[in-house]
């Protein structure tokens, strides 16, 4: 049982959760600095100083906090659309790479009958020529 969860826990699988865990932490902080340093101030100052937070009614002697709902709302609107950016971008560097791999040279024109061999050819298959 021991040996199999060393297996387990060896796998790249369960070391790329790990790392994608440790990754989205850090990156919930990063975006969590944006959002309560920049985001918050800059609509507290264009509604005039209020915070989202304190924003409540009460109905029935119940108090009703929807200003911490509006203010989840927008965090998750700022963080969704810092994810699509960080997919985008990765998505446009992977079709880079991938068009690079297919512009990548496989051919070349023998000197002598001008025809299309293989980049590694040595000996043309056409007229057998030296390279």
């Amino acid at each position: 049982m021991l040996k199999e969860f060393k297996k387990f826990i060896t796998r790249g699988s369960v070391i790329d959760l790990a790392v994608a865990v440790i990754m989205g932490a850090a990156v919930k902080e990063m975006v969590d600095g944006l959002i309560n340093g920049l985001i918050t101030p800059l609509i507290g100052a264009a509604t005039a100083g209020i915070d989202l937070k304190d924003l409540a009614v009460e109905l029935a002697g119940v108090k009703l906090q929807y200003g911490l709902f509006i203010d989840a709302l927008i965090k998750f609107l700022i963080i969704s659309f810092v994810v699509f950016l960080i997919i985008k971008s990765i998505n446009k560097f992977k079709d880079k790479m991938a068009k690079k791999e297919e512009e990548k040279v496989t051919t070349k024109v023998c000197p002598y009958c001008k025809s299309e061999i293989d980049i590694e050819a040595t000996r043309c298959p056409h007229c057998t020529s030296q390279l």
